[in-house]
């Protein structure tokens, strides 16, 4: 249902009001706030994803693009300037539409664990960084991401644009905070499954020997920086690296990911 707004104040945007503040909203279940896609693509993929659309705000323009997706989906879809909108967002936005959902309840573990091709990721704190792999995992075909402590919300809005609303299709799920890792890693065991650390530590096994393609396999990825704590390193079964030239000592973490990705395909 599309509805013209013309007053910045009108009650009924207060869901898409000063983002600059308001990614996670105290007032929300949880205190993290509501799921914020911008932009016609990554709407496109929010209206086709499991999250509840609660509602839209667009110039026409944009809305327009929409439209054959907006069809299905029940929910206000609010028409405004340029200038109404960066009055109630707080900034001008370039991408000129957004939509927010409410989250849907998280994933259980096992049903990622049945899936091949797993990314546990431990301490990934970079929201850019994050979105990045959740891109580089639906192009590389991976079955899903687990969480484990210290990392970023993947619902953030910075996170959720810069994997282009890809975060919004590839399965996750918390594996466990700080009090039970890194033992939740044996959850992953099983079914010939394999837990591979991901390091550039020298005794580490060159990716390219590992055989990993077509193998069970959940790749542990650590932070950008200190990579993965000694104790993951411990629990996982085998450590691999990716060869590099003299003078690099590592990888943006998001780009490790990717080749290591493609790995295992």
């Amino acid at each position: 249902m599309r509805i013209q707004v013309t007053d910045a104040a009108d009650p009924r945007l207060d869901d898409f009001r000063d983002l600059t503040n308001a990614d996670r909203r105290p007032d929300r279940p949880g205190g993290r706030g509501l799921v914020i896609a911008e932009g016609v693509l990554v709407v496109q993929r929010l209206l086709g994803s499991r999250y509840p659309v609660r509602s839209l705000l667009g110039v026409a323009r944009r809305l327009d693009e929409l439209g054959p997706s907006i069809g299905p989906v029940d929910v206000p879809a609010y028409e405004a300037s340029a200038e109404v909108m960066a009055e109630v967002v707080g900034f001008h936005l370039n991408r000129g539409v957004l939509a927010v959902a409410d989250r849907p309840a998280p994933l259980p573990v096992e049903e990622l664990t049945r899936g091949r091709a797993l990314a546990v990721l431990e301490g990934v704190n970079d929201h850019e960084n994050l979105g990045s792999l959740f891109r580089n995992a639906a192009a590389l075909g991976l079955d899903g991401l687990l969480l484990g402590p210290r990392c970023s919300d993947p619902l953030y809005r910075r996170s959720v644009r810069v994997s282009m609303g890809h975060v919004l299709r590839v399965p996750f799920t918390e594996l466990c905070g700080e009090e039970g890792w890194p033992a939740a890693l044996d959850a992953l065991r099983g079914d010939g499954r394999r837990l591979v650390a991901l390091t550039p530590r020298p005794e580490a096994v060159p990716l390219g020997e590992a055989k990993l393609a077509g193998a069970r396999v959940a790749l542990l990825l650590g932070a950008e920086g200190p990579g993965l704590s000694d104790a993951a390193l411990e629990a996982a079964d085998e450590w691999v690296r990716i060869p590099m030239a003299g003078g690099v000592d590592s990888l943006n973490v998001a780009t490790a990911a990717a080749i290591a990705f493609n790995a295992l395909r």
